[in-house]
């Protein structure tokens, strides 16, 4: 009986959650990420929207998934970044980020960690494009590395 009961409440979680962001069921990550845009309707979505075009022109190979109930996700022979959006932030995380070089600048969150490394754009902010796609190419680079090395 304890275990019918907690399947229950399972299916209740994931069925809030559906409802939340519509049903995924069978639906491309690029689609989900086109969706999550979409519903956002304000300045993270558009900041979301030119963080997604700018990866894609970094690497036109990137493979989008959507990961951890909800979060985009780009990989390219292993996890390149991600792309949360909070309240007041649309925040990218990279993976493997205290690994890279960063001449720019432009990691400005999560500074701390032993791997990962953000950056957090606020609304208003002007991104430097070129200085981000280095930094995306210089990511998947290190990711062959490691997958082919």
């Amino acid at each position: 009986m304890p275990n019918a009961r907690r399947k229950k409440q399972k299916e209740r979680k994931e069925g809030s959650i559906a409802r939340k962001s519509g049903s995924q069921k069978g639906k491309s990550p690029s689609r989900m990420i086109d969706e999550r845009i979409k519903e956002l309707d304000d300045w993270r979505g558009k900041m979301l929207s030119q963080l997604r075009t700018l990866i894609k022109q970094a690497d036109p190979e990137v493979v989008e998934e959507w990961k951890w109930r909800g979060v985009p996700v780009w990989s390219h022979d292993g996890l390149i970044c991600t792309g949360e959006t909070y309240k007041n932030v649309v925040k990218m995380t990279f993976a493997k980020g205290a690994a890279l070089g960063d001449p720019s600048g432009l990691f400005n969150s999560s500074l701390d960690g032993n791997t990962r490394r953000a950056i957090d754009f606020h609304e208003g902010e002007k991104i430097d494009e070129e200085a981000l796609k280095a930094l995306i190419r210089a990511a998947v680079t290190l990711n062959a590395s490691r997958a082919h090395g």
